[in-house]
């Protein structure tokens, strides 16, 4: 909330219950052939934003299969913008974050290099209650100041994305 830099809204993807890809277009093929209610509000929903910072659990050895679906539903809509990561999990949900890098590497999404990972054992008390360790304020900010200048970077890249060549 301290931070001027960029405006941050919170989308949770319970508010937003996608069923398993179900798409019989690939997103590729661009929003226009988007065919359910369902993807064409997830779409609308992610297309205005410059920038995401993704929070995601670590299970087995990756992200949640809820998420890397949400993902999975558009493209066009993350293409040249910008991603950073907080995770969590046994060993601060660092594998989550590598398997998302590579994900939204193949969208075309620009990831910074700074995250913030939390371990249920030296983060949470009880596993439950969300106690972080001084440093990842530290690190978060630096992530903040690395998303928002890439944010504003990529959004440059798709302007000149939209003016025609020649």
């Amino acid at each position: 909330a301290a931070r001027t830099g960029a405006e941050y809204e919170l989308l949770d993807l319970v508010d937003y219950p996608l069923p398993h890809l179900d798409e019989p277009v690939s997103a590729k093929a661009g929003p226009d052939q988007y065919s359910k209610d369902h993807t064409k509000a997830w779409a609308s929903r992610i297309a205005g934003y410059d920038g995401y910072l993704f929070v995601t659990p670590e299970y087995n050895h990756s992200t949640s299969g809820v998420l890397k679906n949400a993902i999975d539903f558009l493209y066009h809509e993350w293409t040249n913008k910008a991603a950073g990561f907080v995770s969590y999990g046994a060993v601060g949900g660092a594998r989550a974050i590598e398997h998302l890098r590579g994900v939204l590497s193949e969208l075309q999404v620009a990831h910074v290099q700074q995250q913030v990972s939390f371990s249920m054992f030296t983060d949470f008390e009880n596993f439950t209650v969300f106690k972080p360790a001084p440093i990842h304020a530290t690190l978060a900010q630096v992530m903040l100041d690395q998303l928002e200048s890439w944010a504003g970077a990529m959004r440059s890249v798709r302007e000149a994305t939209l003016v025609p060549a020649g």
